[in-house]
């Protein structure tokens, strides 16, 4: 046992240096520093559910996690090693099993979305976006960011004061509440979160906009001028991406526009990452851009397809910030393996999105096709004032 201890202690370090120029307990910022020896053998066994198990346990620290894992990422040093049974495990369950049927939909609404209204409204923007920002806007803060995206969603699916849209998996009625104010629009958002619906209908009082408990397979016999999906399609599940197209297909009018707004990845998976399902998102997968061109086959045409992936680098390091500041607050009902735990989610996955590993995707689909053809908005145009 010892010899392979020792081998082991020698592999990572000699395949960070060499393909990922981060040295273990080097003078940078992104190289990480071991305090438990163990950490070796555990990422060995069970790959990045090992590592972050390993942070959160305080085996290991880095002053700038994202960059070190976006050197990890491009460095491709995890295809170096065996494949971990954690992996191996969940893809043997995704073949097999339906990790997001309609039953199992509801776990990560009890894991991370229903987890604390309070935790949410301290980390996010004042409208409670909880996706990506649109930076590219020139926004100056993360308000102004998630304005923008807001505006941006509305200007790309042509919005105008009296149309009827859907929002799949509305969260707190963001999307909905900047939509029914600033466009006039009527919108109806269906979400599993019963803390985030309680919340969004608060918010959206006196608003043309109804937000109800619903699972997207029982939307039957509704027709909407617009559907839009912002950051759900992440908990659909690769045995569902069909299903989810076509109840989006039936739900839009003619004519109408689905704008679909994903964070995806640069291959095609059936199972997710080991660590983000086990604490933040269970059940959660990303689409690749074969998986979403085989679920709208024959259904949508695609019209635009737009990434802004280092935007969400920009947002999560925001939320990072504000859950910093907030953390005294929140300490009584958290303790710190939660601190580091939620460290760890929202600086591992802005290092995804620095790496390129990781992808913001807004698709712009249209039944058959838009007669006139599709323009992308411009950027900054204003818009338009709700009748």
């Amino acid at each position: 046992m010892a010899s392979t201890t020792s081998a082991q202690a020698g592999l990572i370090p000699d395949l960070l240096r060499t393909h990922a120029d981060v040295e273990v307990n080097g003078p940078d910022p992104w190289d990480i520093h071991v305090h438990d020896e163990r950490l070796y053998r555990r990422v060995i066994a069970q790959g990045h559910l090992g590592l972050g198990e390993a942070y959160m346990d305080g085996w290991w620290s880095c002053a700038d996690i994202p960059e070190f894992l976006t050197r990890v990422l491009r460095g491709k040093v995890a295809e170096q090693l065996p494949v971990a049974w954690a992996s191996i495990k969940m893809m043997f369950e995704a073949a097999l099993f339906n990790m997001q049927s309609k039953a199992k939909a509801w776990e990560v609404n009890h894991v991370h979305y229903d987890l604390d209204n309070d935790l949410y409204q301290k980390m996010l923007d004042p409208r409670l976006v909880y996706t990506c920002g649109y930076w590219e806007s020139g926004a100056k803060n993360l308000a102004e960011a998630q304005e923008a995206k807001l505006d941006l969603i509305c200007r790309k699916i042509g919005l105008k004061a009296g149309q009827t849209v859907l929002d799949i998996g509305c969260g707190f009625g963001s999307f909905a509440k900047f939509a029914a104010e600033k466009y006039g629009a009527i919108v109806t958002g269906i979400t599993l979160s019963k803390e985030q619906r309680a919340l969004g209908q608060e918010l959206c009082k006196g608003l043309p906009v109804e937000l109800r408990l619903q699972d997207y397979r029982d939307l039957k016999g509704e027709q909407f001028d617009h559907v839009v999906s912002i950051g759900m399609f992440e908990a659909v599940g690769h045995k569902n991406f069909r299903e989810y197209m076509e109840v989006a297909y039936r739900c839009l009018k003619d004519g109408g526009v689905f704008l679909l707004h994903t964070i995806g990845g640069n291959r095609s998976n059936t199972a997710g990452d080991p660590w983000l399902m086990k604490y933040i998102f269970p059940n959660g997968l990303l689409p690749s851009v074969a998986q979403i061109g085989k679920s709208i086959e024959g259904l949508f045409v695609m019209e635009d397809w737009h990434n802004f992936g280092l935007s969400y680098e920009k947002t999560l390091h925001c939320w990072h910030g504000n859950f910093l500041k907030s953390w005294d607050s929140l300490k009584g009902r958290y303790d710190e393996r939660f601190k580091r735990m939620w460290e760890y989610y929202l600086l591992s996955c802005a290092g995804a999105f620095r790496s390129r590993t990781t992808q913001l995707w807004q698709i712009v689909l249209a039944k058959d096709g838009l007669i006139q053809g599709y323009r992308r908005p411009v950027d900054l145009a204003p818009a338009p004032i709700a009748a």
